[in-house]
């Protein structure tokens, strides 16, 4: 994955803004713990004041972290260099589903700390509920339902609280639902490019489904479909945090 995000994470920074209400959930589930381990933290998005290390593979997603964040080391969730119970929480935000061996990375989360939380979604949920997933880009399910998201953490940790993160309609982090009520976004190819659902998929079922989008959104049909959508403030798309210790 180090090589993907080398790749598609150019410019990531600028439109994967940390939602406020999303890094409200994220803090809550870490409670009080003063030392925290970032995960997969990419350009650091979500970690709290007491984040004291990040772990990130990708030199182009360490290359966009902010000036006066956590000192980051270039690693893999599978090997953390860390030892046994150094930090109070680990927190690993939609990335568990890039790591080559998610049943150890999640181990190794347990091993390095006390508390972990995990952000990622439920697939089945996302593909019945999501519209672009479910009406448009099917094919992104069928790939997601290969990869390592809810069922896997409960997998390796049956115990943990699940607790679901709505997303509002003016979503900052530009994620793959972020934009469930600003459908013209993901006609973007930038939009998309921060997208890793998009960018991992074969450009040509891509193309064929932004092209029907766009064609429904200046029809009127896209609208008229989802009339219900319009007025909503926030929607349920399937992503959840995991809470464990």
């Amino acid at each position: 994955m180090s090589a993907v995000y080398d790749r598609i994470g150019v410019g990531y920074a600028g439109l994967r803004v940390p939602d406020p209400r999303f890094d409200q959930a994220v803090q809550a589930a870490l409670g009080d713990a003063r030392t925290v381990v970032n995960v997969g933290a990419g350009a650091g998005s979500y970690e709290p004041a007491s984040c004291v290390a990040a772990v990130e593979p990708s030199v182009t997603m360490l290359a966009q972290r902010p000036a006066g964040a956590a000192p980051a080391v270039r690693a893999v969730a599978e090997r953390l260099p860390f030892q046994d119970g150094a930090f109070d929480a680990a927190l690993a935000v939609l990335t568990t589903h890039h790591w080559s061996d998610p049943r150890t990375g999640l181990a190794e989360l347990a091993r390095v700390s006390r508390r972990q939380v995990v952000l990622t979604w439920d697939q089945a949920f996302s593909a019945e509920k999501f519209w672009f997933v479910r009406d448009y880009l099917p094919e992104s399910a069928e790939r997601e339902a290969d990869l390592a998201a809810l069922s896997t953490v409960l997998a390796a940790w049956p115990l943990a609280v699940v607790s679901a993160v709505a997303v509002p309609w003016d979503c900052t982090d530009g994620f793959y639902a972020a934009y469930w009520r600003r459908p013209r976004a993901y006609l973007s190819p930038v939009v998309r490019a921060s997208i890793s659902a998009f960018a991992l998929l074969d450009p040509a079922l891509v193309d064929r489904a932004v092209n029907a989008l766009r064609a429904d959104l200046d029809s009127g049909r896209w609208a008229s479909r989802y009339a219900d959508l319009l007025g909503r403030a926030d929607l349920d798309a399937g992503y959840r945090l995991v809470t464990r210790g």
